[in-house]
């Protein structure tokens, strides 16, 4: 039996997801290079992987800046204090969402159709609302009375083959919405940023760069897009309800 011990210079090499260990491995006879000696014990088969290549990365922002009609008994600060309403005027299909805790919900998002691959995204979103300039992120001024944050804390990726799983991949997404009040009339306005990274399993790995980023850069913004309409449509409508349900009491 031939074995092939590997040389210090391959710290970078995992074997069966565990750092080398520098011991022999078994290679098969179409990979051995002549160097050889005897063993009693027959070893078990080990995987080698080899260290994994950079990710591929893409981000894409948009903002929101919309007039936003408000009356006395029913700001629009009340109504973002109702995080289980804001979060189903955004997502409202039931069906696809559940509450996991009281700033938490799952939602198991529509397939994607990515490089020859349909995905099913399964994220976790936390909704935060914050006010008088408590930990407010950098952007909002302090003087803005309330803000509702939206973050993915978690993710995974369902459908896909194991073959054609990517060996990492990152999704980071964050959104702010606040009613400004400086100038003449009120303004909802908000940013959502969305950055992903991935590297292609080697099942994918020839497909060329510009078309990857392309293909990203098509998903990414129709997410955005998706989600300003809802800002934009659903979250004001639902406003629109809500200032009606308090005039009528």
């Amino acid at each position: 039996m031939s074995v092939f011990v590997a040389p210090s210079s391959c710290k970078s090499l995992l074997v069966s997801g565990k750092p080398w260990n520098h011991k022999a491995v078994v290679l098969p006879p179409r990979l051995q290079c002549g160097f050889t000696f005897s063993c009693q014990t027959k070893p078990k088969p080990l995987m080698i992987i080899a260290q994994m290549a950079n990710p591929s990365t893409y981000s894409s922002r948009i903002s929101t800046d919309v007039p936003l009609y408000e009356l006395p008994g029913a700001t629009f600060d009340q109504y973002l204090e109702d995080k289980p309403r804001v979060f189903r005027a955004i997502f409202p299909d039931k069906q696809r969402s559940q509450q996991l805790s009281e700033e938490e919900w799952r939602i198991n998002m529509l397939p994607i159709d990515f490089l020859f691959q349909t995905v099913k995204p399964v994220i976790d979103m936390r909704v935060r609302c914050k006010s008088q300039g408590v930990e407010y992120p950098p952007e909002v001024p302090n003087d803005i009375t309330k803000v509702v944050e939206l973050e993915i804390i978690r993710w995974e990726l369902q459908g896909l083959d194991d073959v054609l799983k990517p060996s990492h991949f990152s999704l980071g997404v964050k959104g702010i919405l606040y009613p400004d009040r400086r100038g003449p009339r009120t303004r909802l306005t908000g940013t959502l940023q969305i950055n992903m990274s991935f590297i292609l399993p080697a099942a994918l790995s020839l497909i060329p760069e510009e078309v990857r980023r392309e293909v990203a850069e098509s998903v990414l913004r129709r997410l955005m897009e998706n989600m300003k309409s809802k800002v934009n449509g659903s979250l004001l409508a639902d406003y629109s309800s809500f200032k009606r349900e308090k005039s009528i009491r």
